[in-house]
């Protein structure tokens, strides 16, 4: 009997590999690409890089601008994703199994937070860009909608995990449910949702940048402007600033969560 279950598994370890190397290959000859000539042109993306994409003197007096709009970018990002842990908590009580009204709104709001994460960032720009064109609003909103519903369901598991010990011990005293929640719910998660938050800020930073280019704002328009224009020189110092603040960022947040968790 194993050495059934076993051959069973190869085979379809076999089968799967086999499906997959049938779609990769029907992929490229669909498509027409040369995996050949893709990989011997990574060598001379380098060497232009190397000659063409790097800050120089004329680059560096764009250097305020371009921090400006980093600034920007870095503050709508923070906001969005701030104002969606707000949203996302009042869901994730509701959808959470400890402390859910009942059955229905819970499987509501977790309806919701399914919907909204399954949507890509960039659907979401293209969705609101109908409604409100070009702009700062359309970059918030859509950078919204991807963290309420990351966080949404990030926040609902997060109370799942909640010991119940504790919540039963405050039912058991006839506490109301906003005691409960209040007393037990969220002081034991509390430190894993801003864990949770601080990751969404750290991605948002990331993806604010393609929205950008989007919606024409912040560093990502920037970056657009200056490659189309061929500025490259520029386009790279937009690039170095986006990686710096970047790992800057993700330094403070590693910072935060050693001390908070």
């Amino acid at each position: 009997m194993p050495a059934d279950i076993f051959a069973k598994r190869r085979n379809d370890r076999l089968l799967f590999f086999g499906a997959l190397a049938a779609l990769t290959a029907g992929s490229i000859f669909i498509t027409n690409y040369d995996p050949v000539a893709g990989f011997t042109s990574i060598g001379k993306a380098f060497v232009w890089g190397a000659s063409n994409f790097y800050p120089n003197a004329r680059a560096l007096t764009k250097l305020p601008d371009i921090a400006l709009k980093l600034r920007d970018t870095i503050l709508m990002s923070v906001a969005a994703t701030t104002v969606a842990a707000i949203f996302a908590l009042m869901l994730a009580m509701v959808g959470s199994r400890t402390t859910r009204i009942n059955a229905v709104f819970g499987a509501i709001a977790r309806a919701i937070a399914s919907v909204l994460r399954n949507i890509p960032l960039v659907a979401w720009a293209m969705i609101l860009m109908l409604a409100f064109s070009q702009s700062q609003l359309t970059g918030f909103l859509a950078l919204f909608f991807g963290s309420l519903g990351f966080l949404t369901r990030a926040f609902i598991e997060t109370i799942d995990e909640v010991s119940i010990h504790a919540v039963e011990a405050l039912q058991a005293t006839g506490a109301s449910h906003t005691s409960i929640i209040l007393q037990a719910v969220l002081p034991s998660s509390l430190p894993q949702m801003i864990s949770w938050l601080l990751f969404m800020i750290d991605t948002n930073i990331r993806d604010a940048t393609l929205v950008g280019l989007l919606t024409g704002t912040g560093v990502g328009f920037s970056f657009d402007v200056y490659y189309k224009s061929f500025h490259f020189h520029e386009a790279s110092l937009v690039v170095l600033m986006i990686v710096i603040t970047i790992i800057c960022i993700e330094m403070m947040s590693n910072y935060i969560r050693r001390i908070i968790l």
